[in-house]
């Protein structure tokens, strides 16, 4: 159960939307082109609103379906809880990976940032809307996608404590935390030497 949680999780956050639509729509490779990643960022600048929109929205359904799955497959654990949390945590964490390390790329995808928030909006949802809040609130002062990105993964450790208290899901916030951080490190650089592109700008 845990090990066919797990993969799901894997082969459901690997599913390479925003490469597809490149290739589909500009027969574009996005791993080649700007900042090299296969998210919605990347794609709005170089295909579109439209396909970056689809693409955020099928990355958001990429991670809380892992988690809703693992729920759906660990059922039978009655008076299981703490368990159940971890398997769900586990799947989550395996849609990040296979977003970040697709295996149908050679193992170059996105950041994870949307995959991560459907992956909180699965675990508690109430959580994932308040880190969106916090992303939409840093997005609309300063129009840079990393720097809100990164601000709402350095708020989530705490706003799971405050929600949840669940020690499963607490640590999977700090490990998605530091995912996030990593993921984005050039753009850290960027935004240190306020050389960072806001949307609308060519990075």
């Amino acid at each position: 159960m845990g090990f066919l949680s797990v993969l799901l999780g894997y082969l459901l956050g690997s599913i390479p939307s925003g490469y597809l639509a490149g290739r589909w729509l500009k027969g574009i490779d996005l791993r080649t082109i700007g900042s090299g990643s296969t998210g919605a960022t990347n794609v709005l600048r170089n295909v579109g609103k439209g396909p970056a929109l689809a693409v955020f929205l099928v990355d958001v359904g990429k991670g809380a379906a892992a988690v809703l799955l693992a729920r759906a497959l660990s059922e039978g654990l009655v008076g299981m809880e703490l368990m159940r949390n971890w398997l769900e945590v586990l799947a989550g964490l395996a849609a990040l990976a296979g977003h970040i390390w697709p295996v149908w790329l050679g193992f170059k995808g996105g950041k994870a940032v949307a995959t991560g928030f459907g992956m909180f909006l699965g675990l508690a949802w109430p959580v994932g809307l308040a880190c969106f809040g916090v992303f939409m609130a840093v997005f609309s002062l300063s129009k840079i996608v990393s720097l809100a990105s990164v601000i709402a993964a350095l708020s989530l450790p705490l706003l799971m404590v405050l929600a949840t208290g669940s020690p499963p899901y607490i640590l999977v916030a700090v490990v998605a935390m530091v995912l996030v951080l990593w993921r984005h490190r050039s753009n850290l650089q960027r935004l240190i030497n306020g050389s960072e592109p806001k949307v609308g700008q060519k990075p």
